[in-house]
Formats: structure tokens, sequence, C-alpha cells
């Protein structure tokens, strides 16, 4: 059922009354006349949204002394990110079990409103959206919105409203703020600004440094390696790009991870990853170069078959499928492959395997 949003203190939604604010201080005056505030982000919450909603939770806990629900939405799959909630014993609400409340401020963190990225009900409304990613949302109604394309992670905004606010930031929120950083970081070239550096340094003091290793250091399921078996058996170069297929994805972050592995490969720009979860194939990219252009190209490969945004050199995307037959899969791969080639002027480069078929069935034969 829908609910009726408490109406907001003018003073947090007039641009004439709050000149000369900060956004930290407009984002906590807008909160004023709401009972909870309520975290969401993203499907399949990462590193950068999961520490973003803690330390906003933190704030708000701080200096309004309101309570705050964090949730989840949708699965949290990847190795290192279930670390990163087991290790700092999170709670985190699935968004299907929300019960929301008539004077609920909902706070969208590290993503944008109807993205197709997200399971909470278009009955919910937004009072804010702080992100840093370029893909554009639908921000009409959302009373308050910071969104930072110029840097390089969402925890590097959040550690701004800290200190703006001089909130002492614990260890347990230090952390987990700067590995969503250091997440979002990672690759090469970075996608760092200053901020995000400062941010990092003054973190790192009062980060539990044991904790993050063991985090980075998470270890793995079967599944992963039979999915990278897969990937590196399907794995076709063209030119400058990898594109790999994996059949049956065992989570949908594993995309991610293969083209995380892909990408060292020394003799290509850009990395692709497409595998099929459910009923869902789930695309992701990561590129070696500055100026990729990642998220913008693969908005464009995507098109109107699903929906796709990201970074210069990271990128990530889904396309549901009418069916997954295998001849109904393999035409999608088909147009995908010819849509990227064609993005990356490659249209006449034919792809050469990565292991060469007579190596796999010697190495299968042996």
């Amino acid at each position: 059922m829908g609910r009726q949003r408490a109406e907001p203190d003018s003073l947090s939604v007039s641009k004439s009354a709050i000149t000369g604010l900060r956004r930290s201080d407009r984002f906590l005056l807008g909160l004023g006349r709401f009972a909870r505030v309520v975290f969401v982000s993203h499907v399949q919450p990462d590193p950068d949204s999961i520490g973003s909603m803690l330390g906003l939770a933190h704030l708000v806990e701080t200096r309004l002394g309101k309570p705050t629900l964090i949730t989840r939405d949708g699965l949290i799959s990847r190795a290192e990110n279930r670390a990163l909630v087991e290790v700092l014993h999170l709670d985190l609400v699935p968004v299907e079990e929300v019960e929301w409340g008539p004077n609920d401020a909902v706070v969208m963190v590290d993503s944008q409103p109807r993205t197709g990225r997200h399971t909470i009900p278009e009955s919910v409304p937004l009072f804010a959206v702080i992100d840093h990613h370029d893909t554009p949302g639908e921000l009409e109604g959302v009373a308050f919105t910071d969104i930072r394309a110029t840097h390089g992670a969402t925890c590097t905004l959040v550690t701004k409203y800290l200190t703006e606010q001089e909130v002492p930031i614990p260890e347990k929120v230090a952390t987990a703020l700067l590995y969503g950083i250091e997440t979002e970081m990672a690759g090469f070239p970075r996608e760092a600004s200053p901020a995000d550096d400062a941010a990092l340094i003054l973190l790192y003091p009062t980060a539990d440094k044991d904790l993050i290793a063991q985090i980075r250091n998470a270890r793995l399921p079967h599944s992963y390696f039979e999915c990278m078996l897969q990937a590196l058996q399907s794995s076709f170069i063209y030119d400058r790009i990898l594109m790999s297929w994996v059949d049956h994805l065992p989570q949908p972050e594993q995309a991610a991870e293969v083209v995380d592995f892909m990408i060292r490969f020394e003799k290509v720009d850009y990395a692709v990853c497409g595998g099929v979860y459910e009923d869902t194939l789930i695309l992701s990219v990561r590129a070696a170069i500055e100026n990729a252009r990642a998220g913008e190209i693969l908005r464009q490969v995507v098109g109107k078959l699903g929906r796709a945004g990201g970074h210069d050199r990271r990128a990530g995307g889904a396309i549901p499928l009418a069916s997954t037959a295998p001849s109904a899969i393999e035409e999608v791969q088909s147009e995908l492959r010819r849509r990227f080639l064609k993005a990356l002027k490659l249209d006449d480069v034919r792809g050469q395997r990565l292991v060469p078929l007579r190596d796999m069935l010697e190495n299968l034969q042996s």
C-alpha cells in the first residue's frame, strides 16, 4: 500500500532559505520532522553502498538522535562483501521485510531511483538521494539530492558529511567507509579524486586493518572456480576487447569477479562478461585505460534491451531474457557482441580464443 510522506520543514526544501548552508546541514535539517530514517541502495549492495548507509546512519543517530534502519536489496553473494557484513556484525534488513512507516524518511544511497536497480515498492517516496554515479535517475519530487560524479565513491561523500558535522567516526564505521572507498578505487588507472584520497588518509588510522585484510582475503566457494573455468574456456579476444560468456552464474556478482580478473590480461583495454542468472543476462565491464567511457558504452550497447550504467572504467547492466533456451541466449549474446564491436569500431575484427581449443582438449586428455 502507498503511504504519505510527512512534509519536510520548509527550511529543508527552500533554496532561498538554505543559501550558504553546507549540504550535510541541509540533509540533517530536512530530516527534522521525520520519525525514522530508512536507508536503501541498489540490488546486491556492494561495500561502497553498505559503508555509505552505515556512515549516514551513524551521522543521523549522533546528530539527530533518530532511529535508523539499514536495508539489503537482494543477495550479497560476493565472498568479500559477505565477509564485510559478517566481520562487522552488520544487521541489514531485507527490503521485502521492511514495514514502511507513514513518517519514514527514505534515503537512497549509491544509486538513483528508477534505474532498474531496485526492488523497493514504487509507492515508497524518497526524501533524499546521495550518490556518485553519473547514471541518470528520475529525481523529480526528491527533496534532497547530492550527486557528485567527480568523486570515486559515495563513501567519500559520507566521510565529508561526518567531518563537516564534527562527528567522531568509530572504528567499525571507519573500517566500512575505508573498505568501501578502496573497492571503488580498485583497478588501474584509479578512478580517484583528491577528495577520495583525503578520505582514505583520514579514515586509515581509525579503521581496523586486520579486519580489512580478512575481508580482502575471504575464502572462496567451489562455484567461484567453476565459474572462472567456464569464463576462461569461453573467452574471445577482439583486438582491444576480451569477451567472456558464462551459461549459468552461481551468483549475479560473479560476472564482476570475472572481469576483475580478465582485465589484467596485458593485451586488452576492455573486458566484458555476460552471464545468465535465473532469467536475466548479467553484464559487467572493466577498462584499463583512461577515458574508456565504459558506462556510456554499455548503456549504448544495451539500449532498450535492459538497463546499464557505471563509470569511466567500471560498468554493469542486466537484460531480462524472454527465454533461457540455449538458442535464445546465443542470439542475445551474438547481438551484444555485434553492438560492442560496433561501439569500439572493431566491426571487421575476428575473434580469437584466449585459451586455444587445442590446449583445452590436451589438458582434458592429460
